[in-house]
């Protein structure tokens, strides 16, 4: 007779190492993709190509010698708000393509059995767009068109990499089960913010601090910037590889009929009624988390602009702060994906929305305070946001009907990119009609209260319990 092993759990000791590698795997591309989030999008490129090195070289120097007052001064300020304002417009562009081809991809994604390949083609186009980043260069002669190129190649690898994210979001509910999903979630957040400590260190030393870097780069011509984009693009692409090879491709389903572009628009019309009929909690979440999630990118957006047009702080001094506003929000987030599974990711979502609030007000009001008022209150919204991002994602997995993951998670991204006008719009609205940066603040305070607002009232409905243990 055979023994009975079962008791002692020796015949699950392959399948539980083989869950925690998938979970591994599955949470390293959220490290390297801080390598765009981080770098790229938030606190170096996107600082880079709205800052001083892209005006005209003359202007500067007659700004600086005047100070901070004077025709030269008002004339450099008003030519690098346009220049954000171009960066605004590419960014919302990037917006409508996303919410034009999510839906269409998530729907045809599930039960086609190529999530995984769409993971792997959208990140290899978002890599390949990054790298092509550092060809951009504060050429004197061609300002404008490097400005522009720059935005134009953001924009191109901001749709790349959201629809990457609508399969890489939708591998959660292969990997989780119902129970440890607000856990694994938080595990994948912190990785991407943990992953951005270290690439942000890594560059803060070898390219962007010291006088000459790693392999004799310099700041002549802003060399030390285009290597550290290239850098981090190389960075995304080395550990995007291992959750292609350890997490399975979802198994095609046999009920489910091949969609043409034009026929998963009206295969998602048809659930999108379904769904207003029978899951209508679930839409709006959509809607409350669009306009929540939009108000919390903005914090990122634009929190580097605001350290350094209201608060004094120099690249070196962001680089630094960006490291830290990584470890924070890192630690909060492996904190609120626990908080999750024990009191509910919508309880977790209120909190933090409330104490992003708290924060946002407190820096507007401190304005023309130290750079101690943003030390403490800007690392005070990076400790909220971390957990209401990954809370969000667990929320939707907890409220999404089997066999729809990769079309509800491009709606997800979808209705997040359709509302991502709010914010920049609010932004800058306040700051043209107040006539000051730091009102800008107030914009995004506005969304967030918003998207508090319409998530209060959602039900949070209630699925059977699967179980605990990992898939095999």
């Amino acid at each position: 007779m055979t023994p009975d092993t079962s008791a002692s759990g020796t015949d699950l000791a392959p399948t539980v190492t083989r869950h925690r590698l998938r979970v591994t795997s599955w949470a390293l591309w959220d490290w390297g993709s801080a390598a765009f989030n981080a770098v790229i999008t938030t606190f170096v490129f996107t600082r880079w190509i709205t800052s001083e090195s892209f005006a005209d070289p003359d202007l500067v120097t007659a700004a600086t010698a005047e100070g901070t007052t004077g025709p030269a001064s008002a004339e450099l300020a008003s030519t690098l708000a346009q220049h954000t304002a171009w960066l605004g417009w590419g960014l919302a562009l990037a917006g409508f393509a996303i919410a034009l081809l999510a839906p269409a991809l998530g729907a045809r994604a599930d039960g086609s059995g190529r999530r995984r390949r769409g993971l792997a083609v959208h990140t290899a186009v978002t890599v390949a767009l990054s790298a092509a980043m550092a060809l951009v260069r504060p050429d004197p002669e061609s300002l404008t068109f490097n400005i522009l190129l720059g935005i134009t190649l953001l924009a191109l690898a901001n749709v790349a990499f959201e629809l990457a994210s609508v399969h890489y979001n939708a591998m959660l509910n292969q990997i989780s089960t119902r129970s440890t999903m607000g856990r694994i979630s938080g595990i994948g957040w912190g990785a991407g913010y943990v992953g951005g400590i270290v690439l942000l260190l890594l560059l803060f030393v070898g390219f962007l601090n010291p006088t000459v870097g790693w392999f004799g780069v310099t700041a002549e011509d802003d060399t030390h910037i285009r290597a550290a984009i290239l850098v981090a693009a190389l960075w995304f692409a080395l550990f995007s590889v291992p959750v292609l090879l350890a997490v399975p491709e979802a198994p095609r389903s046999p009920t489910r009929a091949h969609l043409t572009f034009l026929g998963s628009y009206r295969q998602l019309a048809r659930d999108v009624r379904a769904l207003w009929h029978g899951e209508r909690a679930v839409l709006h979440f959509l809607l409350a988390s669009a306009v929540y999630r939009d108000g919390l990118a903005g914090v990122f957006t634009f929190g580097a602009v605001i350290a350094g047009g209201t608060f004094g702080f120099g690249p070196a001094d962001v680089v630094v702060f960006a490291i830290a506003a990584n470890v924070v929000a890192g630690a909060a987030t492996f904190l609120g994906g626990f908080l999750d599974d024990r009191i509910g990711p919508k309880r977790v979502i209120l909190f933090s929305l409330v104490g992003l609030l708290a924060c946002g007000i407190a820096l507007f009001l401190l304005h023309d305070g130290t750079r101690t008022m943003f030390w403490v209150f800007g690392l005070g919204l990076c400790l909220f946001v971390g957990p209401a991002q990954s809370a969000s994602r667990s929320l939707l997995g907890r409220m999404i009907p089997p066999g729809r993951e990769s079309e509800l998670f491009g709606l997800y991204a979808t209705t997040g990119r359709a509302a991502s006008f709010l914010t920049p719009l609010t932004f800058s609205t306040f700051i043209a009609v107040m006539g000051a940066q730091y009102w800008g603040i107030l914009g995004i305070v506005l969304v967030v209260g918003l998207g508090l607002g319409l998530l209060l009232p959602i039900r949070v409905p209630r699925r059977a319990p699967l179980g605990d243990e990992p898939a095999p």
